[in-house]
């Protein structure tokens, strides 16, 4: 069984979501604690979808009439495989499948996704009421989890805007009228921070993972700073989408963990960050340095440090050790409106 954090809870609906079969025509009824159910998971940021073998318009119209249509994301009724369906929904979330739990009344249905998806955690709603307590739901309720299903909305207004958005790709990242802020976290910072670093491996430098408890730690110390970047644009909020971890001395700042959301992805965010960070340090005069762990999905990562004009200087176990060479202009993409904190100390 994977151990990742389930990002995506996929629902039958016929004695699942609601007791009764609908195309029978009887009239339906929502399970009894499946209301409550489907509104935790929504506000811990778990995003939610529907497989379902159902006429699709009677299926949706019931969802609206029982006052839940609204919190699943690419709902997919039809009479196909829901290995299929599954598959589906995990691409047009762009989540993997071993991030996808699926709850159906069916021992078969639940077979036929196990056969296809071993990946997939199966789940009969029988065991419903104990899926809050299951470690890969349980995360904090944060601003940015109540907020990821509405967050998804927005990307996909962006996806496609951007499809239909005919000029070159710097205008388009123009017209999205972009805002980044960069601040020094704060306590309410912290349970998002330590997210991002569980759930983030793609734009992850290192691979560090850290727990609330142990960032609110590195808070009190004198020799690091914890900033976390904000993004907002035209269509509304990417939330707290990056992280920079920084060890301090006299001489040397040395980034210890930058990782960044894959919501931006393309919107040269990180190397702005990397930007700023170039320009404190040289304002403290002190050399900026940098972990870099190679994994087998970090390699963008790696890139983005070297346009930013690191260069690797020495090696350290598993590490390579990156230096930000002297003298460099470091000039923001002029379609970044960039707010900085105060100071960083």
């Amino acid at each position: 069984m994977p151990s990742e954090l389930v990002k995506c809870v996929v629902w039958d609906l016929d004695d699942t979501v609601w007791d009764g079969t609908l195309s029978e025509g009887a009239g339906v009824r929502l399970r009894p604690g499946v209301r409550a159910l489907i509104d935790t998971l929504d506000q811990r940021g778990i995003l939610q979808s529907i497989a379902s073998k159902n006429d699709e318009k009677a299926a949706l119209t019931e969802l609206e009439r029982l006052g839940i249509r609204d919190y699943f994301l690419v709902p997919h009724v039809s009479w196909q495989p829901k290995s299929g369906l599954i598959h589906s929904i995990a691409r047009r979330l762009n989540i993997g499948l071993e991030a996808v739990m699926f709850i159906d009344d069916s021992a078969f249905e639940r077979a036929e996704v196990e056969f296809a998806h071993p990946q997939v955690r199966c789940v009969d709603p029988a065991a419903a009421a104990d899926l809050l307590g299951r470690p890969e739901l349980s995360r904090p309720v944060t601003e940015d989890g109540r907020a990821r299903r509405t967050m998804y909305l927005q990307a996909e207004e962006r996806n496609e805007y951007e499809k239909s958005y005919a000029g070159p790709q710097v205008e388009f990242l123009r017209s999205l009228r972009m805002s980044l802020t960069v601040a020094v976290a704060t306590p309410e910072d912290l349970e998002r921070a330590a997210e991002l670093t569980e759930r983030t491996h793609q734009l992850n430098t290192t691979g560090l993972t850290f727990s609330g408890a142990e960032l609110r730690e590195l808070m009190g110390r004198s020799d690091h700073t914890l900033l976390v970047a904000r993004l907002t644009d035209r269509f509304g909020t990417y939330g707290t989408i990056g992280l920079a971890l920084v060890g301090k001395t006299a001489e040397e700042w040395r980034i210890r963990l930058f990782l960044m959301s894959c919501r931006v992805m393309g919107r040269n965010v990180g190397g702005a960050i990397l930007r700023y960070l170039a320009r404190s340090a040289e304002a403290e005069q002190v050399r900026l340095t940098a972990d870099f762990k190679t994994t087998d999905v970090n390699k963008s990562m790696y890139t983005v440090y070297r346009l930013a004009g690191f260069k690797k200087t020495a090696v350290e176990g598993p590490v390579q050790v990156l230096e930000m060479a002297p003298g460099l202009q470091h000039a923001y993409p002029d379609y970044l409106d960039l707010s900085l904190p105060v100071t960083t100390d």
